[in-house]
């Protein structure tokens, strides 16, 4: 016991990502107000259940939107799995916890930064699938950027909002 240390970083962090998981639980049945969230996640991770184009189109991160179109949200202590649509097909996400690295609601100027577990992040099989060429845009995919919320999910690179 004498030898042992208390890691108060990884507290933080398991009691920030409890914020998260209290927010998600909160907003099953449809988020209250103007709230809406970004969650941007680490694709790589091993538990990431995410279709295969997608983890070849974002590689390493990706952002979701949580608003108006959001299906069959559930969330237990480790993970959660959301419904969304994208260019109009709709897809099951499994994101753990632990996978997160950024949450915002910017309606209430509320946001958290996570660093992870550097050890659990990278997945061989995803970096395999980053190398694979993507499925030809249709017009409709390419103004994907264009789209209002309402219409389906938005994958938003915050990259340029980054401090590096």
């Amino acid at each position: 016991m004498a030898n042992q240390v208390l890691h108060y970083d990884k507290m933080v962090e398991d009691a920030l990502r409890g914020v998260l998981r209290q927010a998600l639980r909160a907003s099953v049945e449809g988020l209250p107000g103007d709230h809406h969230f970004y969650i941007t996640f680490r694709t790589r991770h091993p538990e990431v259940q995410i279709p295969d184009y997608m983890r070849a189109r974002y590689p390493d991160e990706m952002t979701i939107v949580l608003q108006h179109q959001y299906w069959g949200l559930e969330v237990t202590e480790e993970w959660f799995e959301v419904t969304l649509s994208f260019n109009r097909i709709n897809e099951r996400l499994h994101i753990p916890f632990a996978a997160v690295s950024a949450f915002a609601d910017p309606s209430a100027k509320f946001g958290l930064q996570f660093q992870g577990d550097a050890e659990l992040e990278l997945d061989p099989e995803a970096e395999d699938l980053a190398e694979e060429e993507l499925p030809a845009e249709d017009d409709e995919a390419a103004a994907e950027d264009d789209t209002p919320a309402e219409q389906g999910a938005q994958v938003i690179t915050l990259d340029a909002f980054r401090k590096k």
